[in-house]
C-alpha cells in the first residue's frame, strides 16, 4: 500500500515490468515479468509457464476483508508474511509468490532469508523480510526519492489514493490470493489440471474483482510472473535449425529479436529512473537566466498554472 507514513525507507515502486524483472534478477531468481493486459485464453496461454498474476488495485478498508469468493485458509502450510510498513508491498507480492513456486533456484541471499525465516508466523516473518537492509536498498533501487520537495509553499494538501499488490498462484492444488494485509492466505478453490488449468479459476476471481469498479475505471493493473523465454527460444532455434527449416528459424528470430528489443527498453527505462536529474535541471535555469529568459520563463510558468487551477475549480475537480 502507498503511503508516506510508516514507511521504515521503503519507497513506492510502480507497476512496470522492468522494475519487477530487475528486483527478480537482483534476487537470482529465472524469472522475468510482463505486462498483462488481457485474460483471455489465447494471451495467458502465450505466457506459459506463468507461475503467478501479480495485481494492482486501489485499497480502501473493506480490501482488507477476505473477498466474498474464497475463504481464509488458516492452516496454510506455505510461505506467507504480512506487510507491515507501507510502500513495500510490491516486494511483498513478489516475496510471497516466490516462496511457495516449487524447487526454484534463487540467490544466496534470498535462499539465507527464506532459511532463516521458515516456521516464522506470518507477522514476524513480515517484520524480519522488511528490516533487511539489502533487500530495501534493491526494491529502492528503480525508486529514487524525489529530489524536489513542495514542503514550505502553502499549498493545500490533498490525501492521496493508495494502491496495493498481491499475488494470485496455484498453491497445493487450488488457487490462492496471498494479501500481506490480511490476516490469512485466501484459498478461492480448487482447480482442474487439464485445459486451461488454475489460470482458469484466477480468471474468474479477478475478473469478478474488476467488476466492482466502475466501468472503465483505470485504477488496477496486472502483472504476469513467468518463465524467461529467452533460454527456452534459443534452444528451440538450434534444434530448427539443425532441422533446416528455415519458415521455422525465421519466425523463432523474430520472437528472439522482439525479446531482446524489449530488454533494452527496459533497460533504458530503467537507467532513467536510477539517475539523478537534478543536475540537467539546475543546467537549463541557469541557461535561462545567461540568456536572460529565466524571468519570463517564470512568468509564463505562473500564468500557465494559474490557467490549470482555474480550470480545474470550474470543472469542480481538485488540481493533481
Amino acid at each position: 500500500m502507498s503511503s508516506e507514513d510508516d514507511s521504515s525507507g521503503w519507497q513506492l515502486t510502480e507497476s512496470d515490468p522492468s522494475v519487477f524483472t530487475e528486483l527478480l534478477k537482483t534476487l537470482g531468481v529465472p524469472l522475468i515479468v510482463d505486462d498483462l493486459y488481457s485474460l483471455d485464453p489465447d494471451t495467458l496461454a502465450s505466457l506459459q509457464p506463468l507461475h503467478a498474476l501479480i495485481f494492482l488495485f486501489k485499497w480502501i478498508p473493506s480490501s482488507a476483508e477476505p473477498a466474498s469468493a474464497g475463504q481464509y485458509d488458516t492452516d496454510f502450510p506455505g510461505f506467507f508474511a504480512h506487510q507491515v510498513v507501507n510502500n513495500a508491498c510490491a516486494t511483498l507480492a513478489v516475496l510471497n509468490a516466490l516462496g511457495n513456486i516449487p524447487s526454484l533456484p534463487t540467490g544466496p541471499q534470498l535462499a539465507e532469508l527464506n532459511s532463516f525465516t521458515a516456521g516464522m508466523d506470518p507477522q514476524t516473518r513480515g517484520m524480519v523480510i522488511t528490516s533487511a537492509d539489502w533487500l530495501r536498498e534493491a526494491h529502492n533501487a528503480l525508486s529514487p526519492p524525489s529530489a524536489v520537495s513542495l514542503d514550505g509553499l502553502g499549498l493545500p494538501r490533498k490525501s492521496e489514493d493508495a494502491y496495493h499488490f498481491v499475488v494470485y498462484l496455484p498453491i497445493m492444488g487450488a488457487v490462492y490470493e496471498l494479501d500481506g494485509l490480511k490476516q490469512f492466505p485466501v484459498r478461492h478453490g480448487a482447480y482442474e489440471e487439464s485445459g486451461e488449468g488454475w489460470l482458469k479459476t484466477a480468471r474468474e476471481v479477478i475478473e469478478n474483482r474488476i467488476a466492482t469498479y466502475p466501468v472503465g475505471a483505470l485504477e488496477f493493473s496486472l502483472l504476469a510472473l513467468r518463465d524467461d523465454p529467452l533460454p527456452a527460444l534459443q534452444t528451440h532455434l538450434q534444434e530448427v535449425q539443425a532441422s533446416g527449416g528455415s519458415a521455422a528459424s525465421a519466425e523463432v528470430i523474430s520472437l528472439i529479436s522482439r525479446e531482446n528489443e524489449k530488454r533494452q527498453r527496459w533497460a533504458f527505462e530503467n537507467s532513467l529512473r536510477r539517475h539523478n536529474h537534478v543536475g540537467l535541471i539546475h543546467a537549463l535555469l541557469v541557461a535561462l537566466a545567461k540568456g536572460d529568459k529565466l524571468s519570463s520563463a517564470e512568468a509564463m510558468a505562473k500564468t500557465t498554472m494559474q490557467a490549470r487551477i482555474e480550470k480545474a475549480a470550474a470543472s469542480g475537480e481538485g488540481l493533481e
